[in-house]
Parts: C-alpha cells; structure tokens; sequence
C-alpha cells in the first residue's frame, strides 16, 4: 500500500539519522565514466517526472482492477499490495539500495494504531475508486486537506490562513459541481429507463459515502501519524516497511472472513481470459507504492521541499486527466470544469503553505514542527492524488 503533497515543510533525514537529504549508499568510489549518470539523477525534471508518473501509474492500475471486471476482493487486493511493497523493499535493503529498521515488537506496538488508520484508509479508498471516477475521486480527495487543517487547529494550536481558507471555499466547490455533473451525466444518459438511472444514480452516492468514510479516515491517519512518529521517530523507509508488515495479517485475515471466496466468485474476480493481466496489475500496483516512496524522496533530495508541494498541486491535473485518457469518464463542461477549480484551488493552496511558511513562526500551523519521514509524506501523496 502506498501511504499529500500540500505545503508541509517536514524534514527529510537521511538513513542514518543527519537532517541532510536521502541518499543511497556509496561503497566504492565513483568513476569518471559515471558523471553523466549522476548528473542525469541530479537534474530535477527526472525526478519531477517520476514522481508525477509514479503517482498517475499507481491510481490507474487501481482503477483498472477495482471496476474493470467487477472485482470485490478488496482486502484481498491490499494484501497483495503489502506483501509486493514488502519483498521489494527488502529485496532493496539486502542490494544495499535503501535501508531501514529490523523489526521490533515494542515498535511495532506504538506503531499499530496507524496502520490501523491506515488500512481504513487504503480500504474506502479503493472503494470509492470502485464506484467513482478518477477524476471526480481526485477532486474529493482535496477535501481531505480541509478536515487536516482543522484538526491541527484543535489538536495542534495551529491557525488558518485568509488565503488557506479561500482555497478550501475553492475545493468544496468543485466537489459540488464535480457531483452535480456525475448527476446530471447519468439523468441524461440513463433518463429513457427509470430503472437504469436509479441504479446509476445509487452508485454514486455509494461512491460518495466512501469518499466521505475514506477522507475522515485519511485525515485521522495523518494526525495520528504526526503523534506517533514522535514515540517511534521513524525516517524515510521505516514507515513504509511497519505500515506493510503490520497490515498483512489483518488484511489477510479480514480477506477470509469477510470476502466471498467461492469458485464462482474468484471466476468473477479473475475471469479466465483476463487472469494473468489483472495479477499483473495487483502485483504492479504494489510496486507502485514503492516508486512512489523513491520517487518523493529523490524529488525533495535534488529540489526541495517547496518546490515539491507545487509538483504535488500540479500533479492533480494529470491524474485527472488520466480518468478521461483510460477509462470512460464523462466530457463534460462541468465535468472540466470541475477538474478545473479543483486543479486551481491545489494550487492557492500550495502557495498559501509557501507563503506561511516563508513569514513569521507564530501563528503558523504547526506541520513545520514535527520532521516527517520521505515515506511518511508519500504516503500521504497516494491517498491525495
């Protein structure tokens, strides 16, 4: 599973504790034949461009199993997820790629709680992803942010900006007109028979009520997170690898005793003909994860933090845009329109973090003060995009 791209000026420390930038270890000297290698990997638009693309190829892949073939193993789904992200990342720690903590019980008791969160997170997100479309769930997903703001404000003194505020105003109208032109797409198409509207017209608002469910829960696993990270004092790969390890077992668990798997069902779920493409993209997605966690910390290492919040704003349009690309998401005026507010109000958002942060320390909401993880704030980044 991936673990928002918002202005959040956090800290990114390397593995071995410094507050300098991630970087992979180096056990023999560079040659002068590898120059053009490193500056191709110091060139910020590589990186931008990974992480933007990262970000695109984990929601489609998902998009493309979850409503593809009526798929309904969803824990089932996470649970691959956690188990590809965990082998691939020890599969990096034992070439030396990356590193991060060996298990601990005691940490991994302080840490149960998020994934926790986090796994209801995951999980109403790949239903709402079920029932929506990508770029209607991308719009919604901004509203998140507003329920983070205020609960710093009450758990964590911090305060909202005039401009913060605009963009909030900004987010919750796209959602709505984002809602209205999924409505009205369906009257219009399914208007001949009751019957069809009806349903579509259910299918919908169960989209929205995950959305719902999955912002309250992406919201409390962040807050929750920033607590917790202060016992743990996880860096970049900790958090993705105890996120991972803990999920398994409840996913696999909740799999068996709360999914259907009777041989008619798995035929449903995995339809001779498409079998091999749909665990391809399972396995794929999970992958995913971890570009995405790579991605987000080579992007901070050669840029900066500022500089990757906007890439963050940005990155919402392409990953809108992609729902209209590979799958059948309604054109529309409002539908475009939609995309269009909610692309603009990332963006006053992440000035409004830059523009905080770059002024006076009092009164600034405190996510400047507490150093998140690479990891940590990829996480965040899936959820958001």
């Amino acid at each position: 599973m991936a673990d928002g791209k918002k202005t959040d000026d956090y800290e990114l420390r390397d593995m071995g504790g410094s507050s300098k930038g991630y970087e992979p270890p180096m056990s023999t000297p560079r040659s002068a034949g590898s120059a053009p290698i490193i500056a191709a990997t110091n060139n910020p638009v590589f990186p931008i461009l990974s992480y933007c693309g990262s970000s695109i190829l984990m929601t489609v892949t998902n998009k493309y199993v979850l409503s593809g073939f009526g798929f309904n193993l969803n824990f089932f789904l996470l649970a691959v997820q956690s188990i590809v992200c965990v082998v691939a990342i020890q599969m990096c720690k034992s070439s030396g790629i990356i590193t991060y903590r060996d298990f601990n019980v005691d940490e991994a008791r302080k840490w149960f709680p998020v994934s926790l969160l986090l796994i209801g997170t995951i999980y109403t997100s790949t239903k709402a992803l079920q029932f929506l479309s990508i770029p209607v769930y991308t719009i919604f997903k901004n509203l998140t942010i507003i329920l983070i703001a205020y609960g710093e404000v009450l758990w964590f003194g911090g305060s909202v900006t005039g401009m913060a505020l605009f963009s909030f105003g900004l987010m919750v109208l796209s959602s709505v007109i984002a809602a209205w032109a999924d409505i009205q797409h369906a009257l219009q198409n399914y208007g001949h028979s009751e019957t069809e509207a009806s349903a579509k017209v259910s299918t919908l608002n169960a989209g929205y009520m995950w959305m719902m469910f999955n912002c309250i829960c992406s919201a409390a696993y962040v807050l929750g997170m920033r607590k917790r990270i202060k016992l743990t004092n996880f860096k970049d790969f900790d958090t993705m690898f105890y996120n991972n390890v803990l999920s398994i077992p409840i996913l696999l668990v909740s799999s068996l005793l709360l999914e259907n798997w009777s041989s008619a069902n798995i035929e449903i779920n995995f339809p001779p003909l498409q079998k091999n493409r749909i665990i391809l993209a399972m396995i794929f997605s999970g992958l995913s994860s971890v570009f995405i966690s790579y991605t987000s910390a080579w992007c901070v290492r050669v840029t900066s933090s500022t500089t990757y919040s906007m890439v963050g704003a940005l990155n919402k349009l392409p990953i809108a845009l992609s729902g209209l690309i590979f799958f059948d998401a309604p054109i529309t005026l409002p539908s475009v329109s939609a995309i269009g507010v909610g692309f603009v109000s990332g963006i006053v958002y992440a000035l409004a973090k830059v523009k905080q942060s770059s002024g006076p320390k009092a009164g600034i909401l405190p996510t400047t003060s507490v150093p998140m993880s690479a990891s940590s704030q990829s996480a965040r980044d899936s959820f958001k995009s």
